[in-house]
């Protein structure tokens, strides 16, 4: 069985084949952290979530990086507005931001980078790309020369010579501005060249360089931390659709200006979020946080199951019906997930001592290994969770089953590890909250094991401890600092 993907760069789906074998170096771009995540931040962070426990599922050790944008204009308008400051206004929105994927159960990514903690990055590759003539200087600011990079508009498929200056135009369904009268826009030797660094403006953060004080451009950014933290060729690059142009266009510009190597293999985009046919917009007041979402009372394992049902790559419309069917096709498999806590007892099963039924693990798998396929892998788990449910009704009111014990730990012990791919888990409540047992000593002692086995590179242990630290309620920040933790 083939693990296929889609690949955006290429506009064709490929066979999945990594740098390094059973090695996968995964990097998703992130929020930036201005304000509380929404329904398009959920969609992203689940399905690159249950992308990298599929590879993970299927053997791949996965290193998974995910970056915070923490400069940006939206967040020094922030801090002007509330009298605060760039850092304030970011370390509270990431704290938001752990909170809301705590209760989705998004898994921790292996580290998230800053741009604020990567400034001699970003600084040493706008440096490069200087002296191999692909950026210049403009009176503080520096621009990079996109027309001396001559693959610009591979991933987008956008060709320069299609679009005009200072006009908003449509090509290939993604638009571009220019502003002719922007002062920014006189600095530049050609409309289409971009900012690798701003000039200091009064009032505003900056960080000293070789061409003044100032700030980096966003799609410098991220084209640091992967370097960073990845290396200069990775095996994906994943974010949303919306990404594509100019971002992900300026990542590749950037980075393979450089290096002269591929940025990423596999490029990946996940679809839009749409609220009753129209665009989440806050102006149109359809505009949703994944925490006002859920203190509605929705549950968190019924957005994970919304998401999952459409095809990664397509957009997702967000309606009450939606959202209504998706809870109600969570309690069918939520039922099935507690099967063997309600009756396992009775029909005399031993803890661990269930197999899995190798069938259905093979067509869970053939079906997901066509480009990501989760609503076909949902089937399964329907299938699966409808047939536990009938079992157990039939205990219930005749005290028997028709299928034999043992076939039916073989069931459950299946629907909950393929449930578990893709995120969706349920236990009794009595078991659920277990986070007084652990003392903040042995969350420390927990915590420097885990810094010892990614010492070690072995990362399956490490992932291990982190879950483990989940499950307590213990949510674990990583950064180069260290790693800082909170209870839930």
């Amino acid at each position: 069985m083939t693990l296929t993907l889609y690949n955006t760069l290429t506009r064709r789906q490929e066979p999945f084949e990594t740098v390094e074998p059973g090695k996968v170096k995964m990097y998703y771009c992130g929020v930036t952290v201005y304000d509380y995540c929404h329904l398009g931040h959920a969609r992203a962070c689940i399905v690159w979530d249950v992308v990298r426990r599929y590879l993970q599922f299927i053997g791949y050790q996965v290193r998974y990086i995910q970056n915070f944008t923490d400069i940006d204009d939206k967040i020094l308008n922030r801090a002007c507005v509330e009298h605060s400051s760039m850092e304030v206004v970011a370390d509270r929105f990431i704290k938001a931001y752990f909170e809301d994927m705590a209760r989705l159960r998004i898994k921790e990514a292996d580290e998230y980078p800053r741009a604020t903690h990567t400034m001699n990055g970003i600084q040493r590759l706008i440096h490069e790309l200087e002296n191999k003539g692909f950026a210049y200087p403009a009176d503080g600011d520096v621009y990079y020369a996109v027309r001396q990079f001559a693959e610009y508009g591979k991933l987008s498929g956008r060709k320069l010579e299609d679009m005009q200056a200072g006009k908003s135009d449509v090509y290939d369904g993604l638009r571009l501005r220019v502003n002719v009268e922007d002062p920014e826009y006189q600095k530049k030797k050609d409309p289409f060249d971009f900012a690798l660094w701003k000039a200091a403006k009064p009032g505003e953060p900056a960080w000293e360089s070789p061409w003044g004080a100032g700030r980096p451009g966003w799609h410098i950014e991220c084209s640091a931390m992967v370097r960073d933290r990845l290396g200069d060729t990775i095996d994906i690059h994943a974010g949303g659709a919306d990404l594509i142009f100019p971002h992900h266009e300026n990542e590749i510009a950037q980075s393979e200006a450089v290096t002269g190597k591929p940025l990423a293999h596999y490029w990946l985009h996940n679809g839009m979020v749409k609220v009753d046919g129209e665009k989440m917009s806050k102006s149109l007041g359809n505009f949703t946080t994944i925490r006002e979402l859920l203190d509605r009372g929705v549950d968190p394992m019924a957005v994970r199951l919304f998401v999952l049902t459409a095809q990664y790559r397509t957009p997702i419309d967000f309606t009450d019906e939606a959202i209504a069917a998706a809870t109600n096709g969570w309690h069918t498999i939520k039922e099935g997930l507690l099967f063997g806590y309600q009756y396992g007892e009775k029909l005399g099963w031993e803890v661990g001592t269930g197999s899995l039924l190798p069938e259905t693990v093979e067509r869970f798998q053939e079906t997901v290994n066509n480009d990501f396929n989760f609503p076909g892998g949902l089937t399964v788990l329907f299938e699966l969770a409808k047939e536990l449910r009938r079992e157990g009704n039939i205990i219930v009111h005749e005290g028997k089953t028709e299928t034999s014990p043992q076939e039916l730990q073989r069931e459950w012990q299946t629907l909950v590890t393929l449930a578990g791919v893709l995120g969706l888990e349920a236990k009794p409540e009595v078991e659920t909250s277990t986070t007084e047992g652990l003392s903040d000593a042995e969350i420390e002692a927990k915590i420097q094991q885990r810094k010892q086995a990614r010492i070690a590179k072995n990362f399956a242990q490490s992932d291990r401890i982190r879950d483990e630290l989940q499950a307590e309620g213990i949510t674990l920040i990583d950064s180069r600092d260290g790693t800082r933790w909170h209870r839930n």
